[in-house]
């Protein structure tokens, strides 16, 4: 995307802020309010990018409203539901910010906590996310989410901070960097560690959601967490040695046992162990045999269909429409080959 500068008074940074949306009209009137308040206290130029995720509720058009009640906010409207991560990356895309926030629009993360991620960047750093020191959710999921963090941080070579979420401040730099990055599969937190610069985490007790429902269920966050690590670690596929390297083994010790049960038949009666006809054996270890190789099997299939969805080149997202944005400035979602190319 070619590069574009704005002509900003006193040369004050502009701050842009990502919002993903879907199905939240709820608690829009809320996110405008609180936002906004926020927003006005940092003393700098801002702006709101909303992406409306393929809502079937009235987002879009409360949306609409709000850009032509106050101009700073902005939204993109998908032409149907791309997921929370394509949403992000299209705002990141959109953004003209030399600071780029990204929150989300349920107030999980409180808006008012931001001005502390700015401050952090005056003082030099240029990745600040938000560490979660305690979070409204069901107790299986809060240990679901605490058991994902630690086991993607031991399965990847760099740092991925633990019980940090998207709710985060990137500078410009690291902003450019992401949208240059070609896979269509993101996990974005990841991407934000992988391409280092200084970074730091700033606790804050995340809310329960402040009106609607929650629109992210199990399955989509299944989703996320397997995306998080398929695209980010190999250590699944050496699962596929490991566990025939298990299998070898107990077949050999089974082997063994099964010798020496013929060879001394009553000694291993007078424990009980009396040599049977065996098809209790056979099929049990066929079970158990088919079942390591499906596993190895989806963990292959895992990877192969990520290569898939590369290999095709579409883009991550379509946009339907916008509100407050020029229509020069408006793209669809890149295909792999496009972002290639403008790197080199």
């Amino acid at each position: 995307m070619p590069e574009i500068t704005l002509s900003r008074q006193n040369s004050k940074p502009l701050i842009s802020v990502i919002v993903p949306c879907y199905n939240e009209q709820d608690v829009l009137p809320q996110l405008f309010r609180r936002l906004t308040d926020a927003a006005d206290s940092w003393g700098t130029a801002w702006e709101v990018i909303c992406i409306d995720d393929g809502s079937r509720d009235l987002t879009w058009d409360i949306l609409e409203k709000q850009q032509q009640i106050d101009n700073r906010w902005k939204g993109l409207r998908f032409a149907r539901n791309f997921g929370h991560q394509a949403a992000v990356s299209a705002g990141l895309y959109h953004a003209l910010g030399d600071v780029v926030m990204i929150i989300d629009a349920d107030l999980q993360d409180p808006p008012e906590q931001l001005y502390r991620f700015l401050d952090k960047w005056r003082e030099g750093f240029q990745v600040v996310y938000g560490v979660r020191t305690s979070r409204q959710d069901k107790p299986l999921k809060k240990l679901l989410a605490w058991g994902f963090y630690r086991l993607i941080a031991s399965m990847v070579t760099f740092n991925i901070p633990p019980d940090s979420g998207d709710f985060c401040l990137m500078d410009r730099k690291v902003v450019d960097i992401m949208n240059a990055l070609p896979e269509r599969n993101k996990y974005l937190r990841g991407l934000r560690a992988w391409c280092g610069f200084r970074q730091i985490g700033i606790e804050f007790e995340r809310h329960a959601r402040a009106a609607g429902v929650p629109q992210y269920t199990f399955r989509k966050s299944l989703k996320l967490a397997m995306d998080g690590i398929f695209s980010f670690s190999a250590v699944p596929l050496s699962l596929a040695s490991h566990l025939g390297l298990l299998v070898s083994g107990l077949s050999l010790v089974g082997t063994i046992f099964t010798l020496l049960q013929k060879i001394f038949a009553d000694f291993f009666a007078s424990y009980g162990l009396r040599p049977g006809p065996g098809f209790t054996t056979i099929v049990l270890s066929i079970l158990f045999l088919g079942g390591v190789q499906l596993i190895c099997l989806g963990i292959l299939g895992e990877y192969l269909g990520r290569i898939y969805d590369e290999v095709k080149c579409r883009p991550p997202w379509i946009i339907k429409e916008a509100a407050g944005l020029p229509l020069q400035l408006i793209r669809q979602g890149p295909s792999s080959n496009e972002r290639l190319g403008k790197q080199s």
